[in-house]
């Protein structure tokens, strides 16, 4: 019986009290999990802490991960056992990316004008300039 390797995407919420050490911690538990059973990790998006839509376990906010790997499907149930010991994780969602979704999320990605960085503000004074450029003699 051959295992296949398929792409998921699994998104967690951590208890926001946690300092950013604490955070880190359990992403990094998360990733050990994945890994550690034939998993490859190929994307780790941070949202950050977030306003909970309700409250979970009396929490009112959360901070929000997001990471996509690739992984056999014996992963999956390890991953749900440690987010089930986790205590700190609040809520998460696995689910299968589909290779539509993943073809045109790179296609975006490819036809995405490049950001440009914007020149650095000038030094706050504290108050708002008068004229944004000289005035003209007429």
């Amino acid at each position: 019986m051959g295992t296949t390797s398929r792409t998921y995407e699994t998104t967690f919420i951590v208890n926001a009290s946690l300092d950013d050490a604490q955070v880190e911690a359990v992403i990094a538990r998360v990733q050990e999990t994945v890994t550690k059973n034939g998993g490859t990790i190929k994307a780790v998006n941070k949202w950050g802490r977030k306003r909970l839509a309700y409250a979970i376990n009396k929490r009112t906010n959360g901070f929000y991960v997001n990471v996509e790997f690739e992984a056999p499907g014996t992963v999956l149930a390890h991953l749900e056992r440690a987010y089930q010991l986790d205590e700190m994780v609040l809520r998460n969602l696995t689910i299968i990316l589909d290779k539509k979704a993943i073809a045109a999320r790179a296609a975006a990605l490819a036809a995405a004008p490049p950001v440009e960085e914007k020149p650095a503000a000038p030094p706050a004074t504290g108050r708002e300039p008068l004229f944004t450029e000289e005035p003209k003699n007429a």
